[in-house]
């Protein structure tokens, strides 16, 4: 496999870019070699700047759920980009994608869009602290919600990949009112409402977990969440950027039958654009201004580009059989990843919920962070780069999510299976 110019490109990167890269797992630190350079993506493929062509399962890290550059996506960034990149003020786009994420999400009835999960996350939490008068927050360990300062404790996913401590640059005291659980651990946060009660104003959770691999909730976890904020008179947030229309099409909150008083919201919502949003009850989103005294404003947020992308994105979801196909797709790629890691003899421990999944390199189920943390991230390295070299991009981290989309064909499940096996083999 050639990759003199991404590697040519790279060490200019590194010059120019702070490790070269834009976001830290791009770097490929923890799986060994260097990142590839991405010339252009089209369907289920990605193409390098070398010439390069993988199947790709990162999909932007989720967005991509039609895959690359569907021909509808394109036309209507096109078309909104010829009338004009960014208004700052409302366009009738705002109301259209606003009804769509209700058809889809009933549980959110008013919503406010921004451009990024970061910045839905971050101000859910503001919100909820508003509507409750109550500081404290319940965040769970190998959780990522996000880089605002508040959130950056036992944060999983990108830290987790550096294997890096929680970030230098937060003050302790911003981190102060943080409280941290263990994921599927109901007694770790009844202690905490035990021990500060009256002050806890949200739980904030990924419904699935999907920053320390795919983490599927255990039975009467998420109810159990439920019970606590409602008889303590706290928030319960759903964090669903990734979850969001990955897991079902109507979100983790449908399978899973909970109703969230906060939902936030990203990825797929902006079809490959930038975009986030947090929604939810009507009472509480009226506090936010300029309905209510809560600050928070974005000179991009609702741009005409991201609400095209995404109104045409979750129009096509809408299409009947879709999910279907879909989730036979992530279940024929789950199956032969397992049938071939028992051929290999090598233990694998493959998690699934929609068209999310990991392979875990390990011998031990994962369900919190401190089992994800024993799986074995050098052979996870190994195989990435025998994927690789086998033509299939994979996220470059043991602890990061796998994306399916529409156009993962039968045979392009078959070919990664494939691929899955000789990479196997090698190791």
């Amino acid at each position: 496999m050639n990759i003199q110019k991404s590697t040519s490109l790279f060490q200019q990167a590194k010059t120019l870019i702070p490790g070269g890269v834009d976001s830290p797992v791009r770097a490929f630190r923890s799986v060994g070699g260097q990142p590839l350079f991405i010339e252009r993506g089209e369907g289920p493929y990605l193409f390098d700047v070398d010439g390069n062509r993988y199947i790709d399962y990162v999909l932007s890290w989720g967005p991509l759920i039609l895959g690359h550059s569907h021909p509808d996506v394109v036309v209507a960034i096109q078309q909104a980009a010829a009338r004009g990149t960014s208004y700052g003020a409302p366009s009738p786009l705002e109301v259209d994608l606003a009804k769509l994420i209700m058809e889809f999400m009933p549980n959110i009835e008013m919503i406010r869009f921004v451009n990024s999960g970061t910045e839905a996350t971050m101000t859910a939490l503001r919100l909820a602290r508003a509507y409750t008068k109550r500081d404290k927050i319940i965040k769970f360990e190998g959780c990522y919600h996000g880089h605002a300062d508040l959130l950056l404790v036992q944060a999983g996913s990108g830290i987790a990949t550096l294997d890096l401590p929680d970030s230098p640059g937060v003050p302790a005291a911003t981190v102060a009112d943080t409280l941290v659980a263990r994921y599927n651990d109901l007694d770790s946060v009844e202690k905490l409402f035990k021990q500060l009660p009256d002050q806890i104003a949200a739980i904030i959770v990924e419904p699935v977990a999907g920053n320390m691999g795919v983490i599927p909730p255990m039975e009467g976890f998420l109810p159990g969440l439920r019970k606590l904020t409602s008889e303590h008179g706290a928030l319960l947030i759903f964090d669903e950027v990734m979850t969001g229309f990955r897991v079902h099409l109507n979100g983790a909150q449908a399978l899973y039958n909970i109703q969230p008083d906060l939902t936030t919201l990203g990825k797929v919502i902006g079809g490959g654009l930038p975009v986030g949003a947090y929604g939810g009850k009507r009472e509480i989103m009226q506090m936010v201004a300029p309905a209510g005294p809560m600050y928070q404003a974005g000179t991009l947020a609702g741009n005409p580009l991201a609400m095209s992308a995404g109104i045409v994105t979750l129009s096509l979801l809408k299409t009947p059989g879709i999910w279907q196909k879909l989730e036979n797709a992530a279940a024929a790629l789950e199956t032969g990843i397992a049938s071939e890691a028992k051929k290999a003899g090598v233990p694998v421990r493959q998690t699934r919920v929609g068209t999310m999944f990991t392979t875990f390199f390990s011998e031990v189920k994962p369900k919190d962070w401190s089992s994800v943390k024993r799986a074995d991230t050098s052979r996870f390295g190994k195989f990435f780069q025998n994927m690789l070299k086998n033509g299939v991009y994979l996220a470059p981290s043991q602890f990061e999510a796998g994306f399916l989309s529409t156009v993962h064909s039968e045979a392009i499940i078959g070919q990664t299976v494939e691929a899955v096996g000789k990479s196997l083999q090698r190791l």
